[in-house]
């Protein structure tokens, strides 16, 4: 299987290290809590204003708005507290998926499927959409849990064996570092495909990123694990019934009798 590594100036296993300190201090900077107020007010109103049409998401949308403007306005943030955080930079937990899987499929139809990176969607369902811009470059929007917003960033291809690997990478300064990769494997003797699947999200360090990320982080790594195990599924049953349905399709050259 995958072996850790690192893409860019980012890796995969950092870790937030907890440290002694009381709590109802500052320990945000001006920045982050400057972001925090904006989006947290942002948030509250939207929620506030949509709470007759959609009551469950608008109270999602009223609580994290709430959370972030204190947190803004106070320099305080509860989370940094429990922690003993008091001042400075921490690194956030990864979203760190590496899992395996065999699906039913020769191996040149699956990296064919994988490679046109805008058909990810179709089974990962926490993506809404991917848009090929060119050859190696992307761009992708994911759901944020609770369906409370979306996350937005440019990504490129990194490393590429055509018919054995695939990997891919976001662009510096993006609002999320996301990175993956996928290695495809021969099996069931040619008639299947073994894949290697890296996925890698990571909020950038310290901001508005390292709260966040511990609330939602335990939820969105369920959701991308799960959107792995469904390609198995998806390539060996709904794709085959695409490319039936436009196989048998009647065309002018051929027109049904």
């Amino acid at each position: 299987m995958a072996n850790n590594e690192q893409y860019g100036s980012w890796h995969a296993d950092n870790e937030l290290q907890p440290v002694q300190s009381g709590s109802n201090v500052i320990n945000v900077g001006w920045n982050e809590r400057l972001t925090s107020a904006t989006l947290g007010a942002f948030l509250l109103s939207s929620g506030l204003n949509n709470l007759t049409k959609n009551p469950i998401k608008a109270l999602a949308k009223t609580a994290l708005g709430g959370w972030l403007l204190y947190r803004g306005t106070s320099g305080n943030c509860p989370f940094y507290s429990s922690i003993g955080k008091t001042k400075g930079v921490s690194r956030t937990d990864a979203v760190n998926i590496r899992t395996g899987l065999i699906v039913n499929k020769p191996k040149d139809e699956v990296y064919a499927f994988w490679r046109k990176l805008e058909n990810l969607p179709l089974f990962m369902k926490h993506l809404s959409s991917v848009t090929e811009i060119d050859a190696k470059h992307s761009h992708w929007e994911a759901v944020i849990p609770g369906n409370i917003g979306k996350i937005k960033w440019n990504a490129e291809i990194v490393k590429e064996e055509p018919g054995y690997l695939i990997g891919w990478q976001s662009l510096p300064n993006s609002t999320i570092n996301n990175a993956g990769k996928v290695i495809f494997h021969d099996a069931l003797n040619g008639q299947g495909t073994e894949l290697e699947v890296v996925i890698i999200y990571h909020p950038p360090a310290g901001d508005l990123g390292s709260g966040i990320a511990k609330l939602l982080n335990p939820v969105f790594e369920k959701i991308i694990r799960q959107d792995v195990l469904n390609f198995k599924e998806y390539i060996e049953t709904k794709s085959n019934s695409k490319v039936s349905n436009s196989t048998n399709a009647p065309t002018e050259a051929n027109p049904p009798v």
